[in-house]
């Protein structure tokens, strides 16, 4: 496992792109799947760095596994900010025109859409946030 903690800012969201995908492209991993977790990866550390902390900024950790059997990747985002459960918040409603949807909600609608599991736990202080994603 390869492990780094970001202040949750989002001018780093590049710097935890950058540490994924180091990751990632060691495994041949395809250029959409690729660009399904850099999606998850924005939507997911974005909401830390603007929602976790508030009105304040601290640490949030970004750790890669990768499984052999399938051949997968878990990504893993840990931060001591306020609790809170994406995957608790209703999915939009998709088949609405678009002047007709509410704001917000799309971002971890399309996370649980496109990757294979996600998951949330509260423990200790800690909100633990996993994604994983089949290559």
């Amino acid at each position: 496992m390869k492990e780094m903690t970001f202040d949750a800012k989002p001018s780093n969201l590049p710097n935890v792109l950058s540490f994924v995908n180091t990751e990632l492209k060691g495994l041949g991993c395809s250029g959409r799947v690729l660009a399904e977790i850099d999606i998850a990866i924005d939507e997911l550390f974005s909401n830390i760095a603007f929602y976790a902390y508030r009105p304040d900024t601290g640490p949030a950790t970004v750790q890669v596994e990768v499984a052999e059997e399938p051949l997968s990747v878990l990504i893993t985002f840990l931060d001591n900010g306020k609790p809170f459960n994406p995957l608790l918040k209703k999915d939009p409603d998709v088949t609405l025109p678009l002047h007709e949807r509410k704001i917000g909600g799309l971002g971890i609608f399309l996370v649980k859409k496109t990757m294979d599991s996600v998951s949330y736990e509260y423990r200790d202080g800690t909100n633990i946030l996993r994604i994983q994603k089949k290559l």
